[in-house]
This record gives C-alpha cells, sequence and structure tokens, in this order.
C-alpha cells in the first residue's frame, strides 16, 4: 500500500480516475470546486475528457450522454448546484444511464434532496456518505461499479470537511467483482442494421422492434429499486449490544459521535453508536435490531431533522427516538458552526439522557 497525501477533493479525484472515469463535467461551487479543479488538471492525462460547463444543467446533461456512449462519467456540485440537475438525474434513472454525481456539500441539509429526489417517476439513487477522506477514495471506487452494476445514477454525499482536509491516503484501484456487459451503449455498431440501440426514458422502441412501453418499463424500473434495497443497504455500528442509549448519525458528524461515545464509555455510561453508510437504502432492518434494547435513541445530524424520519420509521421503539442535532452553519454559508464540536455533542447526548 502506498499512501499520497491529498485534499479530500483531490484524493476523490484520484480515486474516480482509479475507477476508470474518463469523463467528468461540473460548475464550480464551493466546496465541490476543488474537485473539479483536480479533475480538470489530472483527467486529460490519464486520457479523458473533463469540462467546466457553463451550469450545472448543461454538465449533469453532457454526463449522462458521455455515459450512454459506454463512458464511466461522473459530475457534481454542492447540494444548491444538484438541485438544478434533477431532472436529468431522474431521466438517468428512469432510462438506465449509469454515472456518478459527487454531492461536495456545505452542510447536512441535503439528506432529503439525496434519500428522496427531486425529479419526477419512481426511482431513487443510491448515497453513500462517508465519515473522512480514506472512506471516500472507497465509496468513490464503489460508487463507479454500484452505478455500473444498477444501470442507475449514484450519490456520493460528502461536506467542506471531506472535500479539504488533507491526510494520507491509498488510490489504487479496487476490485469489487465482475460486471454485465455494456451491451445496450450507444456506440453506432448497429447503424444500418435495423437493430440499432435506444436510450430512451418511456422504452417505446421502434416500428420494427416494439419496446415494453412506459408502463412496463416504469415498472420494471420501480421492482430494479426494489431490488437495490434488499442488496445495498450498508452501515457500521459499535456497541450497541449493552447499550441504554444509541446515538445515530451519519457523515463527517458521525465521526464526532464515534469519538464522543468513546469518552463516554471510558466513563462508565452505556452506550453505543450507529452509522448508515448508505442514506438509501437506509439500513433499517440492522437499525431496529441495533435499538431492540435502547431506553434512548438519539439522531445527531447537522439539519432541522432530515434522517430522523428514517430513524423513526425503523427504530425499534419510536417513542425513545429524540433529536439532539440542528442546523449549524458559519455565517459564510460555506462550512459548520459550533455544534461540530465534540464538548457540544457530549453535552447534548448527557441532556437527552437524563
Amino acid at each position: 500500500m502506498t499512501l499520497q497525501l491529498l485534499e479530500g477533493g483531490a484524493a476523490i479525484a484520484e480515486a474516480a480516475i482509479a475507477a476508470g472515469c474518463r469523463f467528468f463535467a461540473g460548475y464550480p461551487m464551493s466546496p465541490f470546486t476543488g474537485l473539479l479543479e483536480e479533475m480538470s488538471r489530472r483527467l486529460p492525462a490519464a486520457g479523458g475528457v473533463c469540462l467546466n460547463a457553463e451550469s450545472e444543467i448543461e454538465g449533469v446533461n453532457m454526463t449522462l450522454g458521455a455515459a450512454a456512449a459506454g463512458a464511466r462519467a461522473a459530475t457534481g456540485s454542492c447540494g444548491q448546484g444538484i438541485a438544478l440537475m434533477q431532472e436529468a438525474i431522474a431521466e438517468a434513472a428512469l432510462n438506465e444511464t449509469p454515472f456518478v454525481v459527487f454531492n461536495l456539500a456545505r452542510n447536512q441539509q441535503d439528506y432529503f434532496q439525496a434519500t428522496r429526489g427531486g425529479g419526477w417517476g419512481d426511482y431513487r439513487t443510491i448515497t453513500l456518505a462517508p465519515k473522512d477522506v480514506p472512506e471516500a477514495v472507497e465509496h468513490t471506487q464503489l460508487l463507479f461499479h454500484l452505478a455500473d452494476r444498477h444501470r442507475a445514477p449514484v450519490v456520493l454525499y460528502g461536506d467542506p470537511l471531506l472535500a479539504q482536509t488533507r491526510v494520507g491516503v491509498d488510490v489504487s484501484p479496487r476490485d469489487f467483482g465482475p460486471l454485465p456487459p455494456k451491451d445496450w451503449v450507444l456506440d453506432g455498431t448497429g447503424g444500418g442494421t435495423g437493430r440499432s440501440r435506444q436510450v430512451w426514458t418511456w422504452a417505446m422502441g421502434k416500428a420494427t422492434d416494439p419496446g415494453p412501453g412506459p408502463d412496463g418499463h416504469w415498472r420494471a424500473i420501480a421492482a430494479k429499486f426494489d431490488r437495490i434495497a434488499e442488496l445495498e443497504a450498508r452501515h457500521e455500528q459499535a456497541h450497541v449490544d449493552d447499550a441504554e442509549t444509541v446515538v445515530v448519525a451519519f457523515g463527517s458528524a458521525a465521526k464526532f459521535v464515534e469519538h464522543v461515545v468513546a469518552e463516554l464509555r471510558a466513563d462508565g455510561h452505556r452506550i453505543g453508536w450507529f452509522r448508515p453508510v448508505t442514506l438509501w437504502p437506509f439500513p433499517g432492518a440492522a437499525l431496529e435490531a441495533a435499538t431492540k434494547g435502547a431506553r434512548n435513541v438519539l439522531v445527531f445530524e447537522l439539519n432541522a431533522g432530515q434522517m430522523l424520519d428514517d430513524v423513526r420509521l425503523h427504530a425499534a421503539d419510536r417513542r425513545a427516538v429524540r433529536f439532539i442535532g440542528g442546523v449549524s452553519i458559519a455565517e459564510s454559508g460555506l462550512s459548520y458552526g459550533p455544534l461540530l464540536d465534540a464538548p457540544v455533542i457530549r453535552e447534548r447526548i448527557l441532556e437527552a439522557t437524563v
């Protein structure tokens, strides 16, 4: 293993290239800008193309086109820019075009956006929320694999800490196993044969080769996402077997919670933590099992309470669920406020368990 000292945006860029990403398009918006700059610097040297689009809408549609032609492709922004991409992300989900969306968000207020989406139709997006830069490197490569495996757009949900922290990481390629052939790509090989391919959200087909049409196609898409939900839920947990209190958190906030829980256990408190690694599919069955013996299920997230909905749906006893997070943004709007501070988190946990 060879470690490189890289800032988060650069580490994600290197991981994407190691995973075979050869097309990237985006519009600069902090803290995503660092990733776009790194891709513009590194991707051409790897034989790829990086475009600074004139808008987020152009960037995501360029990415959809490159992916439809068979390239491993990606785009990204922060949550505000990804809001503009939602129509194209929905189209990609419904016409089964795989690519990766990097949300290097300004905070944790994009949970609903990532897990519920803002497009049309019956679809979801697999969303991974790494807790630190080394995990982001792994998740980046995994997401390209999952996108191709399931023929769907997927999301990496990061934040300023992830984008701008510099650590030693191993960005060598990971092997996640075989994938189905891309026999659907629009590579021009069927031209003039009467069997040219289509990537079409409505799946009507052609007069000589009818497709299932929108009803049949969209029913099949919905069933596919049901299968994904059964296969791809991921989580991490610790100390839940004897815990009277379980704290649920995701992303960078979960790393702070993990540290605080370790301190509290050292002081004799029976406390554990649970982290959804996939925000969708949410690991509901695992959370139910982890909270069966808990008197308190505390939700810490830096928003007004978004993952809170999923915790209430899946906790063994929803009456035990209490929210201890909140909106906490720096005056610039570009980083976290004072709630992402270990002593503050500790105080909130103790107050909630009195």
